[in-house]
This record gives structure tokens, sequence and C-alpha cells, in this order.
């Protein structure tokens, strides 16, 4: 996002400001894409949701169930037109597979073909009436693009939906991750700090984040959950009282219904055994057992060890429930 050339930016600009862009290109694609729509081919599949708090390893385990080949998911191909990917097939300026990193400097590649969470945006478009009917076409439309049975959607926002999605796509599965909450806690300060400097160096990545619904670092950071005892960003005490009180919720809401739930641990995702399990319980096939690499860096944070004590506390309880 960082490297787009003028005309990319234009056209980014373009849908940022004026949304009835996307959402007129939505209706065409409707008319001249999904005219055999099928709700319960769609609803009765087992899509998966990933959804988790950010630095958890979410865009991993993206990467991983993406390469088995098997899921639709939406791509950098298919910006800033993310609501007619057939439609706009062929507006495709930048047509570069040359892998670069991410500005989070976290050694995650990502190219044109690369999978990404982009459907926030459409989302964040409809009012709660119309979004159920309106999702379902849409993914309809992504799965024609790509001829895919199975949608594959990394979303750390949908943590807020996960009930609403359940009503849609009751087959659906919704993949978990945590980490060690002082391990979470720092790499979310780090990022933070990382995208104050990027926002302040580029005005048009700030409002790029804003578009696809991202506030999870820098200038445009919002809580999760309202902070009870620490209201200062720049204090690692402040994102593990996040931690804390975003597992709290999933825990509170995977007790509920345990069906479509699955608590996955980021510190297991390197072993061959735990990859395994989780191939069995997703159906898929896929033996790319090295894509995670586990870092666990020095902490010179001052943190509050009580706090530190409730979040282990309750990571040892996630830690329970992460046979899959």
């Amino acid at each position: 996002m960082n490297k787009y050339n003028f005309i990319e930016r234009l056209l980014h600009n373009l849908c940022f400001n004026f949304k009835f862009i996307n959402k007129s290109l939505f209706e065409l694609e409707k008319i001249f894409y999904n005219k055999s729509f099928d709700i319960n081919k769609i609803q009765n599949q087992k899509h998966i949701f990933i959804s988790g708090l950010p630095r958890s390893g979410t865009t991993s385990i993206l990467n991983y169930i993406y390469s088995s080949n098997e899921y639709a998911s939406l791509t950098y191909k298919n910006m800033p037109f993310l609501f007619s990917p057939n439609l706009t097939s062929k507006i495709n300026i930048n047509k570069e597979l040359k892998n670069k990193l991410r500005a989070h400097n976290d050694r995650i590649e990502y190219n044109i073909s690369s999978p990404e969470a982009f459907d926030e945006v459409f989302l964040n478009s409809y009012n709660y009436e119309d979004l159920s009917y309106e999702f379902l076409n849409y993914i309809s439309i992504i799965l024609k693009f790509y001829g895919k049975k199975k949608y594959l959607s990394k979303n750390n926002n949908n943590y807020k939906r996960i009930n609403f999605l359940k009503k849609i796509f009751p087959l659906s599965i919704f993949l978990i991750p945590f980490r060690e909450p002082l391990q979470h806690a720092n790499s979310l300060l780090n990022q933070h700090k990382n995208f104050i400097k990027i926002h302040n160096e580029d005005n048009f990545i700030l409002k790029y984040m804003n578009f696809l619904g991202h506030y999870e670092f820098g200038k445009n950071h919002i809580s999760w959950f309202k902070p009870k005892n620490y209201f200062n960003y720049s204090d690692i005490n402040y994102w593990l009282e996040q931690w804390i009180k975003f597992y709290e919720n999933i825990l509170n809401i995977y007790y509920e219904d345990m069906k479509n739930i699955k608590i996955l641990s980021y510190d297991k995702l390197c072993e061959t055994e735990y990859l395994t399990l989780l191939n069995e319980y997703l159906d898929i096939d896929n033996n790319n057992f090295r894509s995670f690499t586990i870092v666990q860096k020095t902490v010179n944070e001052n943190y509050n060890k009580k706090l530190y004590s409730k979040a282990f506390k309750l990571y040892k309880k996630l830690d329970n429930l992460t046979k899959c």
C-alpha cells in the first residue's frame, strides 16, 4: 500500500471517499454473475472464519489454509473494487507477483494473489436487515470468481459477529487463535508504535486502514473493549488488559456453543502433530508444516505482575481447550 503509484492511489481514494461506487458495481455484479444464486448451496458448506486479537497468528493461519487450494478468499487483486471481482477483473493495474514484506515488519510476505482481510468493507456497508441476504450474495460471487465451493475469511472484527454469521452459515467453522499474553501484549504495543510512525509518514496509509476497518494500531486505534484501569496506548498494561477482556469475551461465546468454534494455540502451530490434527478437523490435505515459525522476544516493558498473573491463568484455561 505504501508503494501504490499515482493511478492506484487515485482509484483507491475514489472508492474510499465514494462508497456508492462499490455498492453500485455490486448491483451490476449480481445481475451479470449471480443469476443462478443458490442460497442453500452456499449456506450448507463448511466455510472458515478466522478471527482473533491481532498478532495472534491469524494471517499465518489464513495463508496456511489458503495454500491447501480448497478455499476462495478475497486477495489483493480484488482491491479497490472489492464488491465486484468478476465485473472488474480486467481493471488490474498492478500485476506484479513479486513478494513484498508487510508493513508490520514481521517477516510475512505477500503479493497480489495473497489473501487478506477485505470483507470487513462489505460487512460495514449494509444494515443488519439487509446484510444476511447480501452477504450470501457476496460469498457466492467470490466463490464464482475463484472457482471454489468454500469461502475462507480472516477478519479480526468478526469476533463481534460470530452469532450472526453462525445463523447465516450454520456449518461454518470459527477459528480463534491466542498466544502467551505477555508476548502478545508486547507484540501489540510494538505494532502500535510501528504504525504511528507509518501513519505520520504517509497519510494515505491511514486512510487505507480506515477504509478497510483496521483500527488495531496507530493513530486510528480503537480499543476492542472499554479500558478499566489502563488508558495509555503506549503502556504494555493497556494491551494486557485488552487481551484479558478480549479472551474472556471469546470464552463466554465459546461456552454458549462449542460446536462451531475452535480455539487454537499460536504457540503450538509449529508442531507437526498439532497441524495434523488441525488438518483432520478442517478436512483439508495440507502438508505445508513449515508454515509457522514461533519467535519469543525479550519483553523490556514494565508490566503489572498481578495483571499478568490474571492473564496467564486465562491463557492456561484457553490452552486446555486447544485439542483439535
